[in-house]
């Protein structure tokens, strides 16, 4: 399996994270790809590939302008305000003040663009995005020119990231942007099934009234996880999206078994679909030493995880999202990865 990588990702190393009331070393942070394609290499994959550069076009077909613009220039706007900090927001639009103007203080524009606070922006922000929606497609080219499969090592993650939001540490929707480039080079639907422990809000948000993008999400009950207000087993969709949003939300401690069987119905949908690409959103968060999830799927399982995936005999891009139990991510997403090339 081809897998897209560049050690640039690793140029995004922030200090500062809130959470449990505390600033603390980010989870997401560039060890976590360190130790995956550290096992790739002794699994021996397959070849690792540099991404190619594609500019701004593919993200202005999925992201608001204005937003883009906002994460050209915001570190920049930040230290010009004269914070000494990293840029995290700490207001936002709510139910009361609805946001009908984007005001000018960076402090306001933060806000207005974050779905959460855990997330700091920092220098290399921006530049972290741009290269991992290159990673993504620089594999989805190489899926729709052979018909096989590639695994896009993407960091910063990305299915958080909604139309004009950024959040729980994505910038630029990956699968998203992957998924329209599908579409503008002909493919007619296509699948995004996304097994990360946290909903996929950005990606549901992006293609929600939509029928060309059929989205499905395994994670935990958004009443108890991240990202709380979106994930819901009602969310199916609108106007012509109806019944192409499926999400299938799961109690805190789901192991695999119970898993498997939402997969299940997660494929025998898929299959009906017909879609002429699957791009898999692999959070590998679901494992049970993870420090921010709370399901409890063992390394082993997967393993039957890439096995169950390759079951639907698709031409099928890999898009790296979540998993924080550091020194495991390497072997539980390679094992996905494994599972799905043997089986093949």
């Amino acid at each position: 399996m081809l897998i897209i990588h560049s050690d640039r990702t690793r140029q995004r190393r922030t200090r500062t994270e809130l959470s449990g009331g505390e600033l603390v070393s980010p989870f997401e942070c560039p060890e976590r790809v360190d130790y995956i394609i550290q096992c790739a290499r002794k699994a021996q994959l397959g070849e690792i590939r540099e991404p190619s550069d594609y500019g701004l076009e593919p993200v202005l077909a999925i992201h608001d302008r204005d937003y883009i613009d906002f994460l050209s220039t915001a570190w920049q706007d930040w230290q010009a305000d004269g914070h000494p900090g990293e840029a995290i927001p700490n207001i936002w639009p709510t139910r009361r003040m609805p946001g009908r103007h984007i005001p000018r203080n960076i402090e306001g524009r933060l806000g207005y663009y974050a779905l959460a606070g855990e997330t700091s922006l920092t220098a290399d922000s921006f530049a972290s995005a741009l290269l991992s929606k290159d990673i993504a497609l620089t594999a989805l080219d190489h899926v729709l020119d052979s018909s096989t499969s590639a695994f896009a090592l993407c960091r910063p993650p990305g299915h958080h990231a909604a139309v004009d939001q950024f959040g729980g540490y994505c910038f630029i929707n990956n699968v998203a942007v992957a998924a329209q480039r599908a579409r503008d080079k002909g493919r007619e639907r296509v699948a995004i099934l996304d097994v990360d422990f946290h909903h996929g809000n950005g990606t549901q948000d992006i293609f929600y009234r939509r029928n060309d993008v059929l989205t499905l999400s395994l994670h935990g009950d958004p009443m108890d996880e991240f990202p709380y207000y979106l994930g819901f087993a009602e969310e199916t969709g609108e106007g012509p999206g109806e019944g192409f949003n499926i999400n299938y939300p799961l109690p805190s401690g789901t192991d695999y078994a119970t898993w498997t069987e939402h997969l299940e119905q997660a494929k025998a949908r898929i299959g009906e679909y017909q879609p002429e690409l699957l791009i898999i959103a692999l959070g590998v968060d679901t494992f049970e030493n993870d420090p921010i999830s709370s399901f409890k799927l063992k390394s082993e399982d997967y393993l039957d995880m890439g096995r169950r995936i390759a079951e639907l005999g698709l031409p099928t891009l890999f898009v790296m999202e979540g998993g924080y139990a550091v020194e495991e991510i390497g072997i539980n997403a390679v094992n996905v990865l494994k599972g799905f090339s043997h089986h093949r």
